[in-house]
């Protein structure tokens, strides 16, 4: 797996200032990306590493590799993060929440760098996020999750325009708009289910409107094809 992991598949967590070691400096982080998965010797690394800092943006890499995690302002940890996930280009990249205690500013510019290693270094990313914005923006297909399962699936243009599933109709509604100021906000009723204890019927039930007899009686709906690419698990399905 150490072989696997950090290079086939990569990871940028939600809070990099807690992700990384307070007692590690930044050099000895990313120093051990590159010896942990090849030959190199460590000089080469630290030069490899400087070029990282500088292709991400972080002002004197060789000064910046000698500061400890928590010398770092959130959005320079963020990259150097971000650095050490792509430094062997990996195939699947995992970014969890990455936006969310970042200003709007920052934000537009991680999501940028998002797209630029999607197009030119032909990265996958699984982005995983509560922010519709980011997802409407960053993302091609969207896997809205429920209880930790998937209730539906499609691009994220049907999405958008035509959500199916209760519960992505009314996360939907919960977003404010521009472009309608006078419409007011919509809550979700109910809480989450236990998740250590979950229903064999559908967990959504409680909370949705569309519920029938049939969602209390018929154990829970798996994902099913409605129209091309656009998946559902749910037996009464927004129209």
């Amino acid at each position: 797996l150490r072989k696997i992991r950090g290079k086939e598949i990569a990871i940028i967590f939600q809070e990099p200032s807690t992700a990384i070691n307070p007692l590690i400096n930044i050099g000895t982080h990313m120093e051990e990306i590159f010896l942990a998965h090849s030959s190199m010797a460590k000089n080469e690394a630290r030069e490899r590493s400087m070029e990282l800092l500088n292709e991400y943006d972080l002002p004197h890499p060789a000064e910046t590799l000698k500061l400890y995690p928590f010398q770092l302002s959130g959005g320079q940890v963020q990259r150097v993060m971000i650095a050490m996930s792509m430094a062997w280009n990996p195939k699947i990249l995992i970014a969890d929440e990455i936006t969310s205690n970042l200003d709007v500013t920052l934000q537009a510019d991680v999501l940028d760098r998002l797209k630029f290693l999607r197009s030119e270094k032909l990265s996958s990313i699984i982005l995983i996020t509560h922010d519709m914005g980011v997802i409407a923006q960053a993302s091609e297909f969207v896997a809205v999750m429920y209880a930790g399962s998937i209730v539906e699936y499609s691009t994220t243009m049907q999405l958008f325009n035509k959500p199916r599933h209760p519960y992505t109709s009314a996360l939907l509604k919960t977003i404010p708009r521009l472009d309608d100021p006078e419409r007011g906000l919509h809550a979700i009723s109910g809480q989450l289910p236990d998740l250590i204890d979950l229903p064999d019927r559908c967990p959504y039930i409680p909370r949705c409107p569309n519920a029938t007899n049939q969602c209390r009686l018929e154990p829970k709906p798996v994902l099913r094809e409605i129209e091309t690419g656009h998946y559902v698990a749910c037996y009464n399905e927004v129209e």
